[in-house]
């Protein structure tokens, strides 16, 4: 949190232009919310969501149902639960059966352990077996980030995306160091059944890579 680096002190406008520029779905965390336990964003997340046409998935503290609830009644498409998921598959399969379609796993890693509470603590718990106590819960997907790929625009973590996309049946949702489009065609590359999307930040706030051709990439699966 103390190697912020700010792209745009209008989060609606920023929205507004991925949406303009082809984007299908966008993926949106209240880091604030992330370390708090709680929504800090709240506010400004409901008026994104009101204003776009396109889907929002939403995450950062959401660590219960009122606040799923809170996200998917403002008109989030789905949710992301982190550290409330950790240790807690009744509460996974509960929400999940509460809002089905909408509750993904977000399993974020450091060297293939489980980092939880805005990636302040890393626990001893092994990401892909944390990923199978999701089997059969009724998650739609599972967004798979390697902590310390992300942000540094050094390609994703392949070996580890690859394991998991084995380990699992649930649908896996790459995040973390996208670099360029080469990366976006390597992880097309993965089969078994494959992942299902990509998640990619600051390659697009910085130019490495372009939206539209990320998008006409993909179509051509």
């Amino acid at each position: 949190m103390d190697q912020e680096t700010v792209y745009s002190l209008d989060p609606l406008e920023t929205a507004r232009r991925w949406e303009e520029m082809g984007a299908e779905m966008l993926h949106l965390v209240d880091l604030d919310g992330a370390v708090s336990g709680r929504p800090v964003n709240g506010d400004l997340i409901k008026g994104i969501i009101s204003t776009l046409k396109i889907n929002v998935q939403v995450g950062g503290g959401i660590r219960d149902a009122a606040t799923a609830r809170y996200y998917l009644s403002a008109g989030a498409s789905r949710v992301v639960l982190g550290t409330a998921a950790v240790n807690n598959l009744e509460f996974v399969q509960t929400i999940s059966a509460d809002f089905p379609g909408k509750i993904i796993i977000g399993i974020d890693a450091s060297d293939g352990l489980v980092a939880v509470k805005g990636w302040t603590e890393v626990t001893g718990v092994d990401a892909i077996d944390m990923a199978r106590r999701f089997e059969g819960s009724g998650v739609c997907a599972i967004v798979f980030t390697d902590i310390k790929r992300d942000g540094t625009l050094t390609g994703p973590n392949l070996e580890s995306i690859e394991r998991l996309v084995s380990a699992v049946k649930i649908p896996i949702i790459a995040s973390g160091g996208m670099s360029g489009i080469e990366d976006i065609r390597a992880l097309l590359g993965i089969r078994r059944p494959g992942v299902e999307g990509v998640i990619v930040g600051k390659a697009l706030y910085s130019g490495a890579i372009d939206l539209r051709e990320a998008i006409a990439l993909t179509r051509k699966k």
